[in-house]
């Protein structure tokens, strides 16, 4: 969801709106998404690298978490979505992660629809991560499997969502930035040149069509094709 800052700087106003906006932009692509025969939808909220923005910013963003949450966890739940926070919950002040904890928690039970944020969330922590998990338990004593791309992916956020099938990138730049690194081998990719609050329905359902006509053979050959 990128875009934000550059959004408000080019009207004028503080950072601090441009995120707000880009909550907004958060909830029409949500609502739009089901139509579009879109089930799991990923977001990347904030990253392992975005403590190194201003105090102030990384401030509001950790307010709009509490405020999206609060108005919107009761809506969520009601319209059978489910809520997944990937990252790491280490590091995050003790009222966020409880909210985290809580908004799992009260959804867990939904299936219409799953929203995952990344939030405190790193591709490259992420393989960290699941690599420290399996070593863990082969100090345990546990009796582990092999380490496979099966038991490696076992341990990432995304265990037992759905496969990758695209990753849009907004406002116009070109590059992951650390974004679902092992999910994205086979994902389609796909650039944007919109500022994440201006992002919705239209948008989404353009993403839609680019990826029903793209030719996805997985490393294989395309299927031969017979004359009629």
């Amino acid at each position: 969801m990128d875009g934000n800052g550059r959004w408000a700087e080019a009207r004028g106003l503080p950072r601090a709106l441009g995120h707000r906006e880009g909550v907004q932009a958060l909830k029409r692509t949500i609502q739009a998404a089901p139509a579009l025969g879109i089930t799991c939808l990923t977001v990347f909220g904030f990253s392992t690298e975005n403590w190194q923005r201003p105090a102030d910013e990384v401030s509001d963003l950790m307010g709009l978490v509490r405020t999206y949450v609060g108005s919107d966890l009761k809506r969520l739940e009601r319209e059978g979505v489910r809520l997944r926070i990937l990252g790491r919950r280490q590091g995050l002040p003790a009222d966020i992660a409880e909210i985290v904890d809580r908004a799992e928690a009260t959804t867990a039970h939904n299936t219409k629809f799953t929203l995952q944020v990344a939030f405190n969330y790193g591709g490259r922590a992420d393989i960290v991560d699941a690599a420290q998990r399996y070593l863990d338990r082969v100090r345990a004593g546990e009796a582990v499997e092999p380490l496979d791309e099966a038991a490696l992916g076992a341990g990432l956020s995304t265990a037992g969502g759905p496969p990758v099938d695209v990753i849009v990138r907004t406002s116009g730049e070109y590059r992951l930035s650390n974004f679902l690194l092992w999910e994205a081998a086979y994902a389609e990719l796909i650039y944007q040149d919109i500022l994440w609050p201006d992002y919705g329905e239209a948008a989404l359902a353009d993403v839609v069509a680019q990826f029903r006509s793209r030719d996805r053979r997985f490393g294989g050959r395309p299927a031969a094709r017979v004359a009629g």
